[in-house]
């Protein structure tokens, strides 16, 4: 009789953990933007700051990524970065996800495997981006310049923060002169 009770009371628990985390992320799902010209869109980002990822763990400095569309109708992508020994460099493909204006991407650096690349926010000059994951665990503020002045910073974390992401990991980037 003990061991049911016990484990009513855990699976209990774990049920309810459950039913409030679900409720937590149906209350205030992530959203992309309504719609991304992806010619203006390719080219050269400046990473200035991000949620620290274990792909991006070598990384010291200067990470960019560059977005071209290529002849399958895909999207190429170039992510770079300075390490200590050196320039890391992964070389993926995105793809369009239909129905939501080009503001949402599936990227893969290693096939099979694609990941979510919404695009959350965006500056009407196309001078910043923030770019995540509708699981809130990715998160990326892009600039078209190594440095994003103050107010468009400003901007582009209130984007992050309305969209319900915890910038408290938030890790910036430092973008050094080559």
């Amino acid at each position: 009789m003990r061991k049911i009770l016990r484990f009513g009371v855990i699976g209990l628990s774990l049920w309810g953990f459950l039913l409030a985390l679900g409720q937590a992320q149906t209350a205030n799902p992530v959203a992309s933007v309504a719609a991304v010209d992806l010619a203006r869109y390719s080219g050269k980002w400046f990473e200035i700051a991000s949620f620290p990822m274990f792909f991006q763990r070598k990384c010291v400095a200067n990470t960019t990524a560059e977005y071209q569309s290529n002849d399958s109708g895909g999207i190429s992508v170039v992510n770079r970065c300075a390490t200590e020994k050196g320039v890391d460099e992964a070389v993926g493909v995105a793809t369009v996800v239909p129905g939501f204006g080009n503001s949402r991407l599936k990227v893969s650096f290693f096939w099979p495997f694609t990941g979510d690349y919404w695009i959350l926010g965006l500056d009407p000059e196309y001078r910043f981006a923030v770019v995540g994951s509708p699981n809130r665990k990715y998160l990326w503020i892009l600039s078209r310049t190594p440095q994003l002045p103050a107010p468009l910073l400003d901007a582009a974390l209130a984007a992050a923060q309305a969209q319900g992401f915890d910038l408290k990991e938030l890790r910036y980037t430092s973008q050094k002169a080559n």
